[in-house]
């Protein structure tokens, strides 16, 4: 690995992209709406010489602050998402539950891992696919839930933005954790994923794609 691909001097990259196109974005807004820098900064409650050097894309320093209160000052609407980079970010325990599953797949059901979301520069990837031929099922695996409403709304947002999802299959690590909250969560990932594990694996097992969405713990 170089000293350019330490995570630190990628991210002072990132910074730098980002101070840039947030620049443009806010320039382009102002200009549009025919509002000059020095009426911009006092909308946003700031110096004129803040604003001019948010809009010259030096505002990797600024602050979360100063970002928002520029961006609502020219009527845009801030946002902040993260994306895993796909680069040395599976843990183990996710490595493991994933082998787990291609354990009980029989033929002619394979797991192709990391399936990207087919949308242009989205970064997002399942899991993995299953296919029998006639139908295809989305993998998502999780060894540990942290946080449940995240997780479904994770999940929601590729079966919207992927036209191929088909049915999808949640994988859990099958720990004393993962049950309890699913105990409480349960209902609220139904219409999502159905069937319960028996279910899925009846299928799988044969070499078939379940007719519908569902949870299972290996």
């Amino acid at each position: 690995m170089s000293i350019r691909e330490r995570p630190a001097d990628v991210g002072r990259e990132d910074a730098s992209r980002l101070a840039t196109e947030f620049g443009r974005e806010l320039r382009i807004a102002r200009r549009a709406a025919g509002v000059s820098q020095a009426t911009l900064a006092t909308r946003a409650a700031m110096s004129d010489s803040q604003l001019s050097r948010l809009e010259r894309g030096r505002s990797s320093r600024a602050t979360l602050d100063q970002l928002c209160r520029a961006a609502r000052a020219a009527e845009l609407r801030p946002s902040l998402r993260l994306y895993p980079t796909g680069v040395s970010i599976r843990d183990h325990a996710q490595l493991a539950l994933l082998g787990r599953l291609e354990a009980v797949l029989a033929p002619p059901l394979r797991l192709r891992r990391e399936v990207p979301i087919p949308l242009h520069g989205d970064p997002r990837a399942w899991d993995g696919r299953i296919t029998d031929g006639r139908r295809s099922a989305s993998i998502e695996g999780e060894s540990k839930i942290v946080d449940a409403q995240a997780l479904q709304r994770r999940v929601e947002a590729k079966i919207r933005d992927d036209p191929d999802a088909g049915v999808v299959i949640l994988v859990l690590n099958r720990t004393a954790h993962n049950r309890a909250v699913l105990r409480v969560h349960r209902e609220a990932f139904r219409l999502m994923a159905p069937l319960d594990g028996g279910r899925i694996l009846f299928h799988l097992r044969r070499g078939e794609v379940p007719p519908a969405g569902g949870i299972v713990m290996l």
